[in-house]
């Protein structure tokens, strides 16, 4: 029985017409024109998804068409924060790549990535961008290696680790131009573990809903002993996610003391603000 309702769960996933309008419409709707290949892209990682979801808890959605919405379209409101950054940065990118006779793509870390998310949606949105999934439990970053080999992301890769360590690594730190995360924590704990990992001028884009007023408050002062600033917050409405969701992103303005972030735990149990 189990068997045959896993089954009529993947065959309900796998239907595209319907789905491949109402994944064109939203994208539409953020100002995305995605292609057939990438709008085939989302629909396979939404089969695998639910397939490494029988053995591995990945999400508590599994409605084939609540994927489409709450995961899929939710990550790529993310891109709604920065297209006037996004638009300076390709600038400065587009007069280098003049100077040196090469492009440098932009750089994204996922932090907390978990079943891929933002990370994956913005990489198949966007994929000459370089983005790095950093999580740091061992079956679901297996998941994200597949999913990256399956839907053959050649700029992603998976890193497993935790944020507390994985920031002091010379290689990751100060080197991302973004770093999204959502659900990861408030935001004083969430920038302790993001800011470290942006180079100065880029931004953490945190995905949060409800009032968070207070929230911000306190995140406003993390972010001074993080060497940041808020850079805005945004709400987001799309039909089906009116719960208050908002895009509060900080921009780094310097690099972040070498201090943090502090030993793992720490900023969970004493937060900064």
């Amino acid at each position: 029985m189990a068997e045959n309702e896993a089954l009529r769960t993947r065959n309900q996933a796998n239907q595209a017409p319907a789905d491949l309008e109402y994944l064109t419409a939203g994208a539409q709707r953020l100002g995305l024109h995605l292609t057939p290949e990438q709008l085939q892209q989302f629909l396979r990682f939404r089969v695998l998804l639910l397939e490494w979801n029988e053995r591995v808890n990945l999400t508590a959605i599994t409605d084939p068409q609540d994927i489409l919405l709450k995961h899929f379209l939710d990550s790529l409101t993310c891109l709604l924060a920065i297209p006037q950054w996004q638009a300076r940065k390709e600038g400065e990118q587009a007069e280098k790549a003049e100077r040196e006779g090469k492009a440098e793509a932009l750089q994204l870390l996922d932090v907390g990535s978990g079943g891929g998310f933002p990370g994956i949606p913005l990489a198949l949105a966007c994929p000459a961008w370089e983005v790095t999934l950093l999580e740091a439990t061992g079956k679901k970053v297996r998941f994200l290696e597949e999913a990256i080999r399956q839907l053959e992301l050649r700029h992603v890769a998976a890193l497993q680790g935790r944020a507390e360590e994985v920031a002091h690594d010379a290689r990751h730190r100060a080197h991302y131009d973004l770093v999204t995360a959502r659900g990861l924590a408030s935001l004083p704990i969430l920038l302790e573990y993001c800011l470290p990992f942006c180079r100065p001028g880029g931004l953490v884009i945190a995905q949060k809903k409800g009032e968070i007023s207070a929230e911000i408050e306190s995140g406003k002062r993390a972010a001074e002993a993080l060497g940041g600033r808020l850079h805005s917050a945004q709400p987001i409405a799309l039909p089906g996610l009116e719960d208050q969701r908002v895009l509060v992103v900080f921009e780094a303005t310097q690099k972040t003391p070498a201090l943090y972030p502090r030993r793992a735990g720490a900023p969970a149990k004493h937060p900064l603000g």
